[in-house]
């Protein structure tokens, strides 16, 4: 287990580099596991990364890619919710990596 350190507080990170109590998140986290993973948050981020809690806070999970991409379509447009767009705001992972931001817990699909 590692930690993430954030401000004057210490974080409890899984194996995988998520967190491990989701109480932990803040937007200071966030940005934190952003710097990790060399990726600077922009709207576009924080757009995806406040959908996806929105997402578990519903459904009390984090959506594989697939009901990422319809969940984010429908609630912002085509434009959005497609599989470019994401991958390229998250590395090519955007399930994964976007629920790290997020705070979230891994989707249960992802290796």
């Amino acid at each position: 287990m590692s930690t993430l350190t954030v401000g004057e507080r210490a974080i409890a990170l899984d194996k995988d580099g998520f967190l491990v109590d989701l109480q932990d998140w803040s937007h200071e986290a966030a940005e934190a596991l952003a710097a990790r993973e060399a990726i600077t948050l922009t709207a576009d981020h924080w757009e995806i990364l406040e959908l996806l809690r929105q997402f578990y806070q519903e459904y009390q999970l984090s959506p594989a890619t697939r009901p990422l991409i319809k969940y984010t379509a429908l609630k912002l447009g085509a434009d959005k919710g497609n599989s470019p767009h994401l991958n390229r705001l998250f590395n090519g992972t955007p399930a994964k990596l976007a629920a790290k931001l997020a705070g979230l817990p891994k989707p249960t699909n992802c290796i």
